[in-house]
Protein backbone atom coordinates (compact mmCIF):
# COMPACT_ATOMS: atom_id res chain seq x y z
CA UNK A 1 0.00 0.00 0.00
CA UNK A 2 0.86 3.44 -0.73
CA UNK A 3 -0.86 6.81 1.30
CA UNK A 4 -0.64 10.01 0.48
CA UNK A 5 -2.45 12.80 2.54
CA UNK A 6 -4.21 15.86 -0.05
CA UNK A 7 -4.42 17.77 3.25
CA UNK A 8 -4.39 17.63 6.69
CA UNK A 9 -5.88 20.00 9.06
CA UNK A 10 -8.70 22.15 10.26
CA UNK A 11 -9.53 23.71 7.11
CA UNK A 12 -10.19 20.48 4.60
CA UNK A 13 -8.68 16.65 5.18
CA UNK A 14 -8.52 13.98 2.58
CA UNK A 15 -6.05 10.92 2.14
CA UNK A 16 -5.69 9.00 -0.47
CA UNK A 17 -4.94 4.67 -0.26
CA UNK A 18 -3.49 2.62 -3.15
CA UNK A 19 -2.90 -0.65 -3.91
CA UNK A 20 -2.90 -3.33 -6.69
CA UNK A 21 -3.71 -0.77 -8.97
CA UNK A 22 -6.65 0.56 -7.26
CA UNK A 23 -7.52 3.03 -4.99
CA UNK A 24 -9.93 4.57 -1.90
CA UNK A 25 -10.22 8.55 -0.71
CA UNK A 26 -10.39 8.55 3.14
CA UNK A 27 -12.70 11.97 3.61
CA UNK A 28 -12.97 14.81 1.15
CA UNK A 29 -12.88 17.73 2.80
CA UNK A 30 -11.16 19.94 0.33
CA UNK A 31 -12.94 21.26 -3.06
CA UNK A 32 -13.84 18.66 -6.13
CA UNK A 33 -11.03 20.57 -7.54
CA UNK A 34 -7.77 20.16 -5.15
CA UNK A 35 -8.83 16.35 -5.34
CA UNK A 36 -8.63 16.24 -9.07
CA UNK A 37 -5.49 18.13 -9.48
CA UNK A 38 -3.02 16.00 -6.61
CA UNK A 39 -4.72 13.00 -8.12
CA UNK A 40 -3.58 13.83 -11.29
CA UNK A 41 -0.02 14.45 -10.02
CA UNK A 42 0.04 11.10 -8.86
CA UNK A 43 -1.44 9.64 -12.16
CA UNK A 44 -4.70 8.67 -10.67
CA UNK A 45 -7.88 9.61 -12.49
CA UNK A 46 -11.10 10.07 -10.12
CA UNK A 47 -13.05 7.61 -11.84
CA UNK A 48 -10.37 5.03 -11.03
CA UNK A 49 -11.48 5.46 -7.22
CA UNK A 50 -13.56 2.48 -5.82
CA UNK A 51 -14.80 4.80 -3.01
CA UNK A 52 -14.75 7.53 -0.39
CA UNK A 53 -14.62 6.64 3.48
CA UNK A 54 -16.23 9.39 5.31
CA UNK A 55 -15.47 9.70 9.17
CA UNK A 56 -17.57 12.30 9.97
CA UNK A 57 -19.86 15.00 8.71
CA UNK A 58 -18.09 18.41 9.75
CA UNK A 59 -17.33 20.49 6.76
CA UNK A 60 -13.26 20.28 6.64
CA UNK A 61 -14.36 16.83 5.68
CA UNK A 62 -16.58 16.46 3.08
CA UNK A 63 -16.61 19.77 1.56
CA UNK A 64 -15.84 18.17 -1.68
CA UNK A 65 -18.18 15.26 -1.25
CA UNK A 66 -21.17 16.77 -2.75
CA UNK A 67 -19.53 17.93 -6.59
CA UNK A 68 -17.42 14.53 -6.65
CA UNK A 69 -20.19 12.20 -6.13
CA UNK A 70 -22.10 13.80 -8.64
CA UNK A 71 -19.50 14.00 -11.10
CA UNK A 72 -18.20 10.68 -10.48
CA UNK A 73 -21.17 8.57 -9.13
CA UNK A 74 -18.54 7.49 -6.50
CA UNK A 75 -19.57 4.67 -3.49
CA UNK A 76 -19.73 6.33 -0.32
CA UNK A 77 -19.06 4.90 2.90
CA UNK A 78 -20.20 5.60 6.39
CA UNK A 79 -21.65 4.97 9.36
CA UNK A 80 -25.45 5.37 9.40
CA UNK A 81 -25.39 7.97 12.07
CA UNK A 82 -23.30 9.78 9.33
CA UNK A 83 -25.01 9.12 6.30
CA UNK A 84 -28.29 10.29 7.80
CA UNK A 85 -26.81 13.84 8.11
CA UNK A 86 -24.92 13.71 4.99
CA UNK A 87 -28.13 12.67 2.57
CA UNK A 88 -30.01 15.69 4.42
CA UNK A 89 -27.29 18.33 2.48
CA UNK A 90 -26.30 16.39 -0.65
CA UNK A 91 -28.91 15.66 -3.16
CA UNK A 92 -29.34 12.17 -4.53
CA UNK A 93 -26.82 10.94 -2.26
CA UNK A 94 -28.89 8.30 -0.93
CA UNK A 95 -28.42 6.40 -4.05
CA UNK A 96 -24.28 6.23 -3.27
CA UNK A 97 -24.08 5.87 0.43
CA UNK A 98 -23.14 2.64 1.62
CA UNK A 99 -23.74 2.79 5.50
CA UNK A 100 -21.69 0.59 7.80
CA UNK A 101 -21.88 0.26 10.78
CA UNK A 102 -18.53 1.27 13.54
CA UNK A 103 -17.10 -2.14 14.52
CA UNK A 104 -17.73 -3.66 11.18
CA UNK A 105 -15.56 -5.11 8.11
CA UNK A 106 -15.54 -4.83 4.61
CA UNK A 107 -14.18 -5.35 1.63
CA UNK A 108 -13.32 -2.34 -1.29
CA UNK A 109 -11.25 -3.54 -4.46
CA UNK A 110 -8.47 -5.14 -2.69
CA UNK A 111 -8.86 -3.39 0.39
CA UNK A 112 -9.63 -5.10 3.32
CA UNK A 113 -11.19 -2.44 5.39
CA UNK A 114 -12.06 -2.32 9.39
CA UNK A 115 -14.44 0.43 11.10
CA UNK A 116 -14.21 1.54 14.97
CA UNK A 117 -16.00 4.26 16.67
CA UNK A 118 -14.25 7.29 18.20
CA UNK A 119 -15.25 10.15 20.41
CA UNK A 120 -16.09 13.09 18.60
CA UNK A 121 -18.68 15.86 18.69
CA UNK A 122 -20.06 14.54 15.13
CA UNK A 123 -23.27 12.28 14.87
CA UNK A 124 -21.64 8.81 14.68
CA UNK A 125 -18.08 9.07 13.50
CA UNK A 126 -15.44 6.38 13.23
CA UNK A 127 -11.84 5.65 11.73
CA UNK A 128 -10.63 3.07 9.40
CA UNK A 129 -8.15 0.94 9.44
CA UNK A 130 -7.03 -0.62 5.24
CA UNK A 131 -5.50 -3.46 4.85
CA UNK A 132 -3.70 -5.45 1.82
CA UNK A 133 -1.22 -8.17 1.39
CA UNK A 134 -0.76 -8.45 5.48
CA UNK A 135 0.14 -4.87 5.59
CA UNK A 136 -1.88 -2.69 7.86
CA UNK A 137 -2.62 1.50 7.75
CA UNK A 138 -4.65 3.32 10.16
CA UNK A 139 -6.49 6.43 10.05
CA UNK A 140 -7.42 8.13 13.16
CA UNK A 141 -8.39 11.98 13.89
CA UNK A 142 -10.74 13.86 15.06
CA UNK A 143 -11.12 12.46 18.66
CA UNK A 144 -11.29 13.76 22.27
CA UNK A 145 -9.69 10.58 23.74
CA UNK A 146 -8.47 7.12 22.81
CA UNK A 147 -10.80 4.62 23.73
CA UNK A 148 -10.62 0.79 24.14
CA UNK A 149 -12.09 0.59 20.17
CA UNK A 150 -9.56 3.07 19.19
CA UNK A 151 -6.65 1.05 20.72
CA UNK A 152 -8.21 -2.10 18.92
CA UNK A 153 -8.92 -0.53 15.83
CA UNK A 154 -4.97 0.32 15.30
CA UNK A 155 -3.68 -2.35 16.76
CA UNK A 156 -1.23 -3.85 14.52
CA UNK A 157 -0.74 -1.00 12.14
CA UNK A 158 2.41 -0.88 10.12
CA UNK A 159 1.40 2.72 9.22
CA UNK A 160 -0.30 5.03 11.34
CA UNK A 161 -2.33 8.42 10.89
CA UNK A 162 -2.54 9.83 14.08
CA UNK A 163 -4.04 13.35 15.34
CA UNK A 164 -1.50 15.97 16.57
CA UNK A 165 -4.17 18.63 16.78
CA UNK A 166 -2.97 21.04 19.55
CA UNK A 167 -0.23 22.14 22.21
CA UNK A 168 -2.75 22.77 25.50
CA UNK A 169 -0.23 25.77 26.66
CA UNK A 170 -0.83 27.05 23.27
CA UNK A 171 -4.51 26.57 23.33
CA UNK A 172 -5.26 27.63 26.46
CA UNK A 173 -3.78 31.02 26.42
CA UNK A 174 -4.57 31.82 23.02
CA UNK A 175 -7.56 33.96 21.35
CA UNK A 176 -9.51 31.15 20.76
CA UNK A 177 -13.37 31.93 22.91
CA UNK A 178 -13.88 29.66 26.06
CA UNK A 179 -16.32 27.68 24.47
CA UNK A 180 -14.33 26.77 21.70
CA UNK A 181 -11.14 26.28 24.05
CA UNK A 182 -13.90 23.66 26.04
CA UNK A 183 -14.78 21.92 22.67
CA UNK A 184 -11.48 21.28 21.93
CA UNK A 185 -9.95 20.44 25.29
CA UNK A 186 -13.04 17.78 25.67
CA UNK A 187 -13.70 14.29 25.66
CA UNK A 188 -15.54 14.71 22.17
CA UNK A 189 -13.01 17.18 21.16
CA UNK A 190 -9.34 16.64 19.45
CA UNK A 191 -6.38 15.06 20.88
CA UNK A 192 -3.49 17.41 22.32
CA UNK A 193 0.31 16.62 20.87
CA UNK A 194 0.47 14.82 24.19
CA UNK A 195 -2.31 12.30 23.70
CA UNK A 196 -1.43 11.78 20.03
CA UNK A 197 2.31 10.95 21.12
CA UNK A 198 0.91 8.55 23.39
CA UNK A 199 -1.17 6.45 21.05
CA UNK A 200 1.45 6.70 18.53
CA UNK A 201 3.98 5.65 21.04
CA UNK A 202 1.99 2.18 22.03
CA UNK A 203 1.70 1.27 17.83
CA UNK A 204 5.17 1.81 17.52
CA UNK A 205 5.92 -0.39 20.01
CA UNK A 206 3.62 -2.67 18.94
CA UNK A 207 5.19 -2.53 15.31
CA UNK A 208 4.25 0.18 13.52
CA UNK A 209 7.26 1.89 10.96
CA UNK A 210 5.57 4.88 10.50
CA UNK A 211 3.62 7.28 11.67
CA UNK A 212 2.44 10.53 10.18
CA UNK A 213 0.87 13.13 12.47
CA UNK A 214 -2.16 15.14 11.32
CA UNK A 215 -5.12 17.39 11.47
CA UNK A 216 -2.66 19.90 13.54
CA UNK A 217 -3.90 23.43 13.89
CA UNK A 218 -2.84 26.19 12.06
CA UNK A 219 -3.74 28.78 15.46
CA UNK A 220 -2.65 26.16 18.34
CA UNK A 221 0.32 24.03 16.83
CA UNK A 222 3.06 23.73 14.53
CA UNK A 223 4.55 20.64 12.61
CA UNK A 224 8.26 21.41 14.61
CA UNK A 225 5.61 21.34 17.59
CA UNK A 226 3.90 18.49 17.17
CA UNK A 227 7.19 16.49 16.33
CA UNK A 228 9.08 17.68 19.28
CA UNK A 229 6.37 16.52 21.73
CA UNK A 230 6.38 13.19 19.97
CA UNK A 231 9.81 12.63 19.47
CA UNK A 232 10.44 13.26 23.48
CA UNK A 233 7.78 10.85 23.74
CA UNK A 234 9.22 8.49 22.07
CA UNK A 235 12.87 8.60 23.58
CA UNK A 236 11.38 8.14 27.03
CA UNK A 237 10.08 4.44 25.89
CA UNK A 238 13.46 4.17 24.83
CA UNK A 239 12.35 4.65 21.29
CA UNK A 240 15.01 6.08 18.52
CA UNK A 241 12.64 8.81 16.58
CA UNK A 242 15.66 8.82 13.93
CA UNK A 243 16.42 4.82 13.39
CA UNK A 244 13.21 2.92 14.76
CA UNK A 245 10.70 4.94 12.77
CA UNK A 246 9.74 6.81 10.50
CA UNK A 247 8.27 10.13 11.71
CA UNK A 248 6.47 13.29 9.83
CA UNK A 249 3.78 15.41 10.20
CA UNK A 250 1.11 15.99 7.68
CA UNK A 251 0.86 18.70 4.91
CA UNK A 252 -1.83 21.23 5.60
CA UNK A 253 -2.50 22.42 2.22
CA UNK A 254 -0.32 20.39 -0.12
CA UNK A 255 -0.07 16.87 -1.04
CA UNK A 256 2.49 15.29 0.99
CA UNK A 257 5.09 12.39 -0.08
CA UNK A 258 3.92 8.74 -0.34
CA UNK A 259 4.18 6.21 2.45
CA UNK A 260 4.70 3.12 1.65
CA UNK A 261 2.88 0.28 4.28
Amino acid sequence: MEIHTLASGSSGNCLLASAGGAHVLIDAGISCRRVTTALAALGVRPEELAGVLITHEHTDHVSGLATLTKKYALPVYTSPGTARRLCYRIAALEDLVRPVAPGDSLDIGPFGVETFPTSHDAAQPMGFALTHGGRKAAVVTDLGYVTDEVRSGVQGAHLLVCEANHDVDWLESGSYPYYLKARILGSKGHLSNEAGAALACWCVEAGAATVLLAHLSAENNTPARALQVTQDVFRRAGIDPERDVVLSAAPRGELSPAYSV
